[in-house]
């Protein structure tokens, strides 16, 4: 049966695709789910009204994401840690910690956005990436000081 994506699939395709599959998987699963339509010529006018729509929305989301980037880019966080011998922290800087001081500076992020490239366990100044679109992703400064200062 000849059936058109509306998602991408993992082993299937992608969105907009036309595949090729068993009856019983096209008319009890993907079609059900809103996965697929049948591939007729009204299906593949659909589609490409939703092709549209979605990178119309797309489109929208990054112009959203990109004023947000460049708030966050201008923001420093500072965390106060324990610190035992050397610098080195008790336990390590989380995204959840630099999540909630963004909460209390009036941004909203969802700490699994936040991106911390290596464990932060000692002292001092670094980047932490947020991702807020798969195309546009700000830097912060996080400062890590000592609980005792």
């Amino acid at each position: 049966m000849r059936i058109i994506l509306r998602q991408d699939i993992l082993n299937l395709g992608k969105m907009g695709q036309i595949v090729t599959v068993k009856d019983g998987y096209a008319r009890n699963y993907l079609i059900p789910r809103s996965y697929a339509y049948f591939a007729t010529d009204s299906a593949v006018k659909r589609l490409e009204v939703e092709k549209k729509q979605r990178a119309k929305k797309l489109e929208h989301e990054k112009v959203i994401a990109e004023k947000l980037a460049s708030q966050i880019s201008d923001v420093q966080v500072s965390i106060a840690m324990k610190v035992g011998e050397e610098g080195k922290l008790y336990g390590s800087v989380t995204p959840a910690m630099i999540a909630q001081e963004l909460s209390l500076r009036g941004h909203d992020i969802d700490r699994r956005v936040i991106i911390i490239e290596d464990a932060i366990k000692t002292l001092g100044v670094f980047d932490a990436k947020v991702k807020l679109h798969p195309e546009v992703i700000a830097t912060i400064k996080v400062w890590v000081i000592s609980e005792e200062d």
